[in-house]
């Protein structure tokens, strides 16, 4: 390999790298704590020392992505794929990447998804169905607190319920719009949105036997 690892960091190397292109993402420490055969704190331990010897990179703070490194330190093959956090049940004063509400995760082409703390939210209904975006998909988003006008934005309303539209600025409100004649513009007060994230993809999960479609850079 080129790096002095002791037998065990070869081991959960090793392992890692199989399980990354087996499944492609990052496996748990429990679960690598159970396939392994040792404990939850000699993987964590082990994982740590493969981070000082340059071996790993951890993908972002609230990520339990790794990036497994080649001997020049660049990110190996079996690395092209990340998981990001779907979000669950929002919980105000958050931004929607540090929730601790999740409901599972989404792994993404990392070739085309490469912001920090990149998340996903399930799409409910068909109010921006004319942008493309359909009841169920994944709107994969970067955070921002900020948006321009014609952006698709998500956006926390009354600090409560996350939606998907296209965001534009006024003098004197915030105007939330679908792609979707069916459903009324929503006009607010500065203090009643926040934006929480730009929609960069759309990952949408078809039948079992057909590959997921992505759209990107929206």
């Amino acid at each position: 390999m080129g790096f002095e690892l002791t037998p065990a960091q070869k081991r959960l190397f090793d392992y890692l790298k199989t399980m990354i292109r087996r499944t492609g993402s990052t496996p748990s420490l429990r679960q690598a704590a159970h396939d392994l055969g040792v404990s939850h704190a000699a993987v964590s331990q082990s994982l740590k020392l493969l981070e000082q010897k340059n071996v790993v990179k951890r993908q972002g703070r609230y990520s339990r992505t790794l990036h497994l490194l080649s001997p020049t330190g660049e990110t190996t093959a079996a690395q092209r794929w990340r998981e990001v956090p779907v979000v669950g049940r929002v919980t105000a004063g958050l931004p929607l990447y540090a929730q601790q509400e999740w409901d599972g995760s989404l792994v993404l082409d990392g070739t085309l998804y490469r912001g920090q703390h990149l998340f996903a939210l399930r799409v409910r209904g068909d109010s921006m169905k004319e942008a493309g975006i359909l009841d169920g998909d994944m709107a994969v988003c970067a955070p921002r607190q900020y948006a321009e006008s014609g952006e698709i934005v998500v956006a926390l309303i009354h600090g409560e319920d996350a939606t998907v539209k296209r965001f534009f600025l006024h003098r004197d409100h915030v105007e939330l719009r679908p792609e979707n004649p069916d459903y009324p513009t929503m006009r607010y007060g500065f203090d009643d949105v926040l934006i929480q994230g730009r929609v960069v993809g759309i990952q949408r999960i078809l039948h079992p036997k057909q590959p997921p479609k992505t759209h990107k850079n929206m």
